[in-house]
């Protein structure tokens, strides 16, 4: 369970070794023992008996934005073995065996954005939808090549080409995807911060969700979200989330396109004050998204031969990234 309290007013406390959200409708309690995270925006408060209930129990408290993004966490000082993975991890940064990691981190975002407009390709006869699908396969299976042949002795000698080659994979990506939505959904480009239509406020919300999860896993696992391998190290960005988050940026896109396509929020579940200004999610849209997400991170599918929940997938990945650190930090 995930509890995610964004209700103006709203406060979780202890009270008899559970935790309690007090709200003006009244009162719940959940046992510590099955929740997985708590959300907490700027509207909600949480006492500090709480964070210790939290902290006890290995429950990671997130505070969260109008946006969805993480601006600070709560976790137990107790994870990992955070010196040795960590030296290992900016060993691995400075290691040749960092180009290809990068390589197979792309092919596989590459990989799961062709397989999803693979799924979402209309038929034949719907013209011209079905070719600008083809085209934009045709076009991301090209720029993987191009990514695949490149050759440096260091990732920093290659990286501007790799980035440019994803980023114009992603424009044709979402060039396809915008042409399958009813009107009220339509986009003209991937839009970031801030968003000016529905689908994109969606998409950066739930984007903004999976980078808490994935920061939480990485710190689980022993690693520095900060020390990133593919991207900048920018001033307090955690850029190995960054990083990491790219194999599974399909997952989020499914979530919000088959709500697009459901037409699952009213037009009152989301504000904008001025007709070209930025667009944020109401309460009622930001339910709706945020129990999506879970349910579709805690479904259970079969990866590596493993049947887990997705979450479950990347915790356990994470864990797998660290050793994998220690071993080829020299190489």
């Amino acid at each position: 369970m995930h509890l995610v309290i964004n209700t103006f007013g709203a406060t979780l406390q202890k009270e008899n070794n559970l935790f309690v959200i007090t709200t003006p409708e009244g009162k719940q309690s959940f046992p510590p023992d099955i929740v997985k995270s708590i959300s907490i925006s700027k509207a909600a408060r949480i006492t500090s008996d709480a964070i210790i209930l939290a902290i006890k129990h290995q429950v990671e408290v997130l505070f969260v934005n109008d946006l969805g993004n993480p601006e600070g966490r709560v976790w137990s000082v107790q994870y990992g073995s955070i010196s040795n993975i960590r030296k290992a991890q900016v060993n691995f940064l400075y290691s040749k065996a960092s180009l290809e990691w990068v390589k197979d981190l792309i092919n596989q975002k590459l990989d799961n954005q062709v397989a999803l407009l693979l799924a979402l390709q209309p038929e034949k006869e719907v013209l011209p939808a079905y070719n600008i699908f083809k085209s934009a396969i045709n076009s991301i299976e090209d720029y993987k090549r191009k990514i695949n042949e490149i050759e440096g002795e260091f990732l920093s000698d290659v990286a501007p080409s790799i980035r440019g080659w994803e980023g114009a994979a992603g424009k044709r990506y979402f060039q396809a995807i915008s042409k399958l939505f009813p009107e009220q959904y339509s986009f003209q480009s991937r839009d970031r911060q801030p968003a000016k239509d529905p689908f994109n406020a969606l998409l950066n919300y739930a984007y903004g969700m999976l980078y808490g999860k994935i920061e939480g896993a990485l710190i689980k696992a022993g690693l520095d979200p900060y020390i990133g391998i593919f991207h900048r190290d920018d001033y307090n960005r955690p850029a190995l989330v960054f990083d990491v988050i790219e194999k599974y940026r399909s997952w989020m896109d499914y979530v919000v396109i088959q709500l697009c396509l459901a037409e699952a929020f009213p037009e009152e579940s989301m504000e904008q004050e001025l007709p070209d200004g930025p667009l944020l999610l109401g309460p009622l849209a930001k339910r709706i998204l945020i129990q999506s997400v879970n349910d579709y991170l805690s479904e259970v599918i079969q990866l590596q031969g493993k049947s887990m929940g997705r979450m479950a997938h990347i915790v356990e990945d994470m864990h797998r990234l660290a050793r994998f650190f220690i071993k080829n930090s020299s190489e």
